[in-house]
């Protein structure tokens, strides 16, 4: 296509130039920083030497078992609330979406907490001596902690079916068992492998759940951070990075071109089921077991949640029960940290939003060139693991002679929520007719006043969610910041896991407990303005 210069306008073409100005600076510099900060010898050793072959190996396993349990356990959540008469239903549905906003380490903490070697449940209740840390331990905890994901996905992919399919194969003779293998399960195959990629992605790059669990079964994200902090070997850690982030390239790719698959696909397979309408596929049988197994996992979080609560007011966990206010008093002495992490947060989520906004009207609004780049480098950082994000940014500032933390905190978090603002503003975007911009430049409105004016107004909810989602995520970020934190930027996800790695667990669980509470208190407060509007409009 033949692309006319004259009809875009000059703040246009500085957005433009704004939005390529930061990928280059931000994403593209300091992933070749790292490229060239490899050496021969590096790479010598780590393919030679077994405890990184081990490592390597350590972790597709790892990858490949939480991943497949995760999608396993969330697709049965889904199907029970999508397909079965589930008491207190309600109730249920919501209990992995509270799960999935909690800070993602808190589930690490609290695993510990509970079967740890003093945990509550092996240590005082079953008198068990064990352990828990390794490979099975690791598992547990990641599958508690990303099944929500599977579980939404899921969800949407199981609604999404036509129920008159299902209610024609009943009414032709066929039993429950065999409707579910033949229409239900292949229909919902697309969300079961959508969300199994999203996982594999998530679990590579997870950072506090091995940093936490794992203990000797090493992983490469760990690794990464323990040779730049314990060894000061850059060379290394970069290349574990590369290691580690081809597969979640690869992950990523497959991914979007499901999606796009499934944007084509999803039409042909059926409406939305009506909201007075249930369509239930179990038998009885069926029911009770999907409603134990719903209700077994569902204490299962809500035990993580009161073990944070229990350890905050417990003056040593498993040893000495007595109740005690000395953990919560002594939160008030991390009030910098919680303010770095609250202003931190809120300035890289109104970053990423803002870039988002402009990448997605550029890469699918506009003529310019340039825009597939844009599109691929405002999504590629969902596929890079948060430890190579922070060393990347960490060797380029370097480079650069940049000692300024608060600045590279910021970049990292900014660029490490970009994709999730602009893969959901982008969707908002693509629900607004081009007819629109069109009327509006027909008036003599150039581009950024039609994006001003008229898309985003149209799209602010969108736009809207897409900020409070990186704020409440930037809140309890942890991997992508831990290369770049200094004395005097501390914050309180960093925090939280050296008390745990230093044995106190008291205070790790009462700043674990205050930053979850504040999770809660962000997303009830940006729910609150819907909720008045949906009143009045009754």
């Amino acid at each position: 296509m033949k692309i006319d210069f004259n009809k875009n306008s000059k703040s246009l073409w500085t957005a433009w130039f704004a939005v390529i100005l930061f990928f280059t600076i931000c994403i593209v510099f300091p992933l070749f920083c790292v490229l060239f900060s490899m050496h021969a010898s590096d790479l010598k050793a780590v393919f030679s030497q077994k405890i990184w072959l081990q490592a390597v190996k350590n972790t597709f396993l790892e990858c490949i078992a939480s991943s497949s349990v995760s999608v396993l356990v969330g697709y049965t959540f889904a199907y029970a609330v999508a397909k079965t008469n589930l008491p207190f239903k309600k109730f249920f549905s919501v209990v992995p979406i509270i799960h999935l906003i909690t800070p993602p380490f808190v589930g690490g903490l609290a695993f510990i907490l509970l079967v740890g070697r003093q945990g509550f449940i092996t240590h005082r209740l079953l008198g068990l001596n064990i352990s828990l840390y390794g490979f099975w331990g690791l598992l547990i905890a990641q599958v508690l902690c990303f099944f929500p994901m599977a579980y939404l996905i899921c969800l949407q992919s199981l609604q999404s079916i036509n129920p008159n399919l299902e209610q024609a194969a009943k009414s032709l003779g066929s039993s429950n068992l065999k409707i579910f293998f033949t229409i239900t399960l292949p229909l919902s195959f697309p969300g079961i492998l959508a969300s199994f990629l999203f996982i594999a992605v998530s679990v590579l790059s997870d950072f506090g759940n091995p940093l936490i669990v794992a203990g000797r079964f090493r992983v490469l994200a760990v690794e990464i951070y323990t040779q730049l902090t314990g060894w000061l070997n850059v060379g290394t850690s970069a290349i574990l990075g590369i290691i580690l982030v081809v597969p979640s390239i690869l992950l990523f790719l497959l991914q979007n071109k499901l999606y796009k698959s499934m944007n084509g696909k999803m039409a042909t397979i059926g409406g939305k089921i009506s909201s007075t309408y249930t369509q239930t596929n179990s038998s009885l049988a069926a029911n009770i077991i999907l409603t134990i197994f719903v209700v077994f996992i569902s204490l299962c979080i809500l035990a993580q949640l009161a073990a944070i609560v229990a350890g905050s007011f417990q003056t040593l966990w498993g040893i000495n029960t007595t109740f005690t206010l000395k953990h919560i008093k002594a939160i008030f002495g991390y009030g910098r940290e919680l303010k770095n992490s609250l202003g931190f947060a809120a300035i890289s989520a109104l970053l990423s939003t803002i870039i988002a906004v402009f990448a997605s009207y550029i890469a699918n609004r506009t003529n310019l060139p340039l825009k597939k780049s844009i599109d691929i480098f405002a999504q590629i950082p969902s596929a890079i693991p948060g430890s190579l994000l922070g060393l990347s940014i960490s060797i380029a500032a370097r480079h650069l002679h940049i000692n300024n933390s608060p600045l590279l905190i910021i970049i990292a978090m900014t660029v490490a929520f970009l994709p999730f603002s602009y893969k959901i503003i982008t969707s908002s975007f693509s629900q607004i007719r081009t007819t629109l911009d069109d009327q509006s430049r027909s008036l003599g409105a150039n581009q950024i006043y039609t994006l001003a004016k008229v898309l985003c107004p149209v799209s602010t909810k969108g736009i809207y969610f897409g900020f409070i989602y990186s704020f409440i995520r930037g809140v309890g970020t942890l991997s992508a910041v831990i290369f770049l934190v200094s004395f005097n930027t501390p914050l309180t996800s960093i925090r939280i896991i050296n008390l745990a790695e230093q044995g106190d667990w008291g205070k790790a669980a009462a700043l674990s407990f205050v930053l979850t509470l504040v999770t809660f208190l962000i997303l009830g407060l940006s729910l609150l303005p819907y909720k008045i509007g949906s009143k009045k409009v009754r």
